[in-house]
């Protein structure tokens, strides 16, 4: 998994409430547990004007020229602005490998779906909650200024303004310890990969018809 340490980045804001895990990635492109595969239907109901399926050429569509993914002022962002319980909606983590492979690596509103909070850090993508306030401030400054810019810091656990202040956010420190190191749940186990085979060894020596019968 990528680590996540500070990411100075272009920022997207996506101004509506209560988007779910269907909004992020619809249905019919789950079919996959690649892990990748899903950036060009990320949004894929907002982003064209035709219904998306698997396999389909989206360099080929029709886009709706008005939602903000397809504007110029935003290709190449990193950082999603968002509103409250973003990813509601169903368990799947082809959600955040979806906003992962399109380029976004936080994403910053001011309450997540618990099920997708938790798919974030284990995919390495950081969700940061902040106040309704500090969002509302975020957010004008964001569609006032073009090529707006946030800097966020997960040693620091700040979000950092172009005028240099910064609003603090929480994250529990064993996920802010695995982001900031890169390990998902296999790396994690991949930790103690000395210790396993030790008794792994220890465990075949001293039961070895237990192994014998698994042959």
């Amino acid at each position: 998994m990528q680590k996540f340490t500070v990411l100075t980045g272009l920022v997207a804001p996506l101004d509506r409430a209560n988007v779910d895990t269907d909004q992020i990635i619809p249905k019919q492109f789950l079919k996959s547990i690649k892990r990748i595969g899903f950036g060009v239907n990320l949004f894929d109901e907002w982003r064209y004007l035709d219904e998306g399926f698997n396999g389909q050429d989206c360099s080929k569509r029709p886009i709706n020229k008005d939602f903000v993914l397809n504007k110029p002022r935003y290709q190449g962002a990193q950082v999603l602005l968002a509103r409250q319980n973003f990813g509601c909606g169903s368990s799947r983590e082809h959600a955040p490998w979806a906003l992962d492979e399109y380029g976004f690596r936080a994403v910053i509103a001011t309450s997540f779906a618990d099920i997708f909070f938790n798919n974030c850090f284990k995919n390495g993508l950081l969700p940061v909650i902040l106040t309704d306030e500090q969002v509302d401030t975020l957010f004008t400054e964001c569609e006032a200024t073009e090529g707006y810019k946030l800097t966020v810091d997960l040693d620091k656990q700040q979000v950092i303004r172009p005028n240099g202040e910064a609003f603090g956010f929480e994250v529990d420190a064993f996920r802010r310890h695995c982001l900031l190191n890169g390990l998902d749940d296999i790396g994690l186990t991949l930790q103690d990969a000395d210790s396993i085979h030790n008794f792994e060894t220890q465990a075949k020596q001293a039961r070895p018809w237990v192994f014998n019968s698994l042959r």
